[in-house]
């Protein structure tokens, strides 16, 4: 539905905040509170993560990136006032500060044939460059994280819910503000990201995501489904599933993308779900909407 360019495209992102972890304990206080293994990324290194409260439902998916002197969170904008306030509630008691610092940085999407050739052509060995950093999210995709007056790459520009469906189409998870405190970081799909360590010691929520784990707990998944819809979608909004003539309650719409009545979108739904199941917004009777295969193995 959504095909990559044929040469690389840069994406303006404005929705992307920007947290900033400084001093001596950034990575040891960082550790003790997110689901990746901070202490085992070396400067230019990068992976998913997320934090949650202590029941182990998420305040947020973010990409951690560390630049050496510092620690990046990238995450959705919306999520920043109820998520950072928790990042920093133990703050006062290690050699760190943490802080909202988009308005220091200017963040981007690049995806396109032949993504990977341009990067070692312009930015080389590692991905350290110019004072930010390149973050692989997916074949041929990644993220760039600039300072503000760092040179943009010449390359033509793409739009931003463009870059949002595909996101979608590579399975990699977005979550808005409108879905905090609702799902544990399995949920999203996280472990099978690499973003969730079960061997790094405690961290807030630890219990509830190791019990998912070994215990089988988590029921649930993220899938991505496809299809028509001649209204407009929205994040939150119900979904209905099939069930011979009469439809019922599945989920919500975590992040969608939209061009006509063609759109793609993410949902948390029960895992056992079969792969023909037919689904619709409840509000658009009419649109209809297909799972798609993920790009990944949906790994406990």
């Amino acid at each position: 539905m959504l095909t990559i360019a044929t040469s690389p495209v840069l994406y303006p992102l404005s929705d992307r905040a920007v947290l900033r972890l400084t001093g001596d304990d950034r990575t040891k206080y960082l550790q003790g509170q997110v689901t990746c293994d901070v202490a085992a990324l070396e400067a230019g290194d990068a992976c998913p993560g997320g934090h949650c409260d202590s029941k182990g439902k998420l305040w947020a998916p973010f990409w951690l990136a560390n630049l050496g002197e510092q620690l990046l969170l990238l995450l959705n904008h919306s999520l920043v006032a109820r998520q950072l306030p928790e990042l920093k509630k133990f703050a006062v008691f290690s050699k760190v500060e943490v802080e909202d610092a988009s308005d220091r940085w200017q963040v981007f999407g690049l995806a396109g044939e032949g993504l990977s050739h341009w990067l070692n052509h312009h930015v080389g060995d590692g991905n350290l460059w110019q004072g930010g950093i390149v973050i692989p999210v997916a074949a041929e995709h990644a993220l760039l994280v600039l300072p503000l007056d760092a040179e943009l790459p010449e390359l033509p520009r793409g739009s931003e819910q463009e870059w949002q469906g595909l996101m979608i189409q590579a399975g990699l998870p977005d979550m808005s503000a409108e879905h905090q405190g609702e799902y544990i970081p399995q949920m999203l799909n996280l472990q099978a990201l690499g973003g969730i360590s079960f061997n790094k010691g405690c961290y807030m929520g630890q219990e509830t995501v190791a019990r998912a784990k070994y215990r089988g707990a988590n029921k649930k998944a993220m899938f991505v489904l496809a299809g028509k819809a001649s209204g407009k979608i929205a994040v939150n909004q119900d979904l209905e599933l099939q069930l011979g003539d009469n439809w019922r309650r599945a989920g919500t719409v975590l992040s969608h993308w939209q061009r006509g009545e063609d759109c793609l979108l993410t949902a948390v739904l029960n895992k056992d779900l079969d792969a023909d199941t037919v689904l619709r917004l409840k509000d658009q009777p009419d649109s209809r909407l297909q799972l798609q295969p993920l790009p990944y193995d949906l790994v406990d």
